[in-house]
């Protein structure tokens, strides 16, 4: 996939990514207090800002965050999400860390970073093994996402977080989310996906169908609950070998 491509996915689905995609949990601060040192005084980069929905933890935390998206309408809805924080500041450069070319984006860390800053990587992972709503919304996307396979692919391992800190020491959590949604929310999340086939698509119909019967399998009082890890990594980078 080229960076281009990776760039624009997402053009055609901000408004569904701002309003259903899952937030972060305050636990984040947190473990970053504890394990990080994190002060509100320390200056934030989040790189891959997206409409926002990282940033604002911090923002309300209290810290000067510099919001880094390539894609334009992704980058003016968390403008216009984050407008109220004078603390943000938004930077139009080239979502999300499966996107980044390993080698330019850590000689770019490296840069920006202050000495003894941290690198954190983190986002929401759903939770599959005691969660059947979750695997079975996994299912309608192995069977009707336009290219699902590759971009699940493209998510980082272990061993690709381990090759991207090159040899510096970092560690890994996990803190437990979810989002309640009713049936316009679970729908609405599944179109923010950039896999998710649209309406003059021949997999649209079924995919919504399927998707309705397994709302109305798992709704409780006119909701489903979907489950979530928020996966973290948290370390420091070497010395610059690139």
């Amino acid at each position: 996939m080229t960076l281009a491509d990776a760039k624009q996915r997402f053009s055609n689905r901000v408004a569904d990514y701002l309003r259903y995609r899952p937030g972060y949990p305050p636990a984040v601060l947190d473990l970053l207090r504890t394990e990080c040192g994190l002060r509100a005084d320390h200056i934030i980069a989040d790189i891959g800002s997206g409409t926002g929905l990282l940033s604002q933890l911090f923002l309300k935390n209290g810290h000067r965050l510099f919001g880094v998206e390539p894609n334009r309408q992704m980058r003016e809805a968390g403008e216009k999400f984050l407008d109220r924080f004078q603390e943000f500041t938004s930077v139009p450069a080239a979502q999300a860390f499966h996107w980044f070319e390993r080698h330019a984006a850590r000689r770019e860390f490296r840069r920006i970073l202050k000495p003894g800053g941290w690198v954190v990587v983190l986002w929401n992972d759903r939770r599959m093994e005691e969660a059947p709503l979750t695997r079975e919304y996994e299912g309608v996307l192995e069977r009707f996402g336009i290219d699902y396979q590759r971009v699940k692919d493209s998510y980082p391992e272990s061993a690709d977080i381990r090759g991207f800190f090159d040899g510096g020491v970092f560690t890994a959590r996990d803190l437990p989310n979810y989002q309640i949604l009713d049936w316009e929310g679970f729908r609405g999340r599944l179109g923010s996906s950039s896999f998710a086939p649209t309406e003059d698509h021949p997999h649209y119909a079924p995919m919504m169908a399927e998707l309705e019967r397994i709302f109305r399998q798992h709704q409780q009082d006119g909701s489903v609950r979907m489950e979530y890890f928020t996966r973290i990594y948290f370390g420091q980078l070497r010395a610059d070998r690139d």
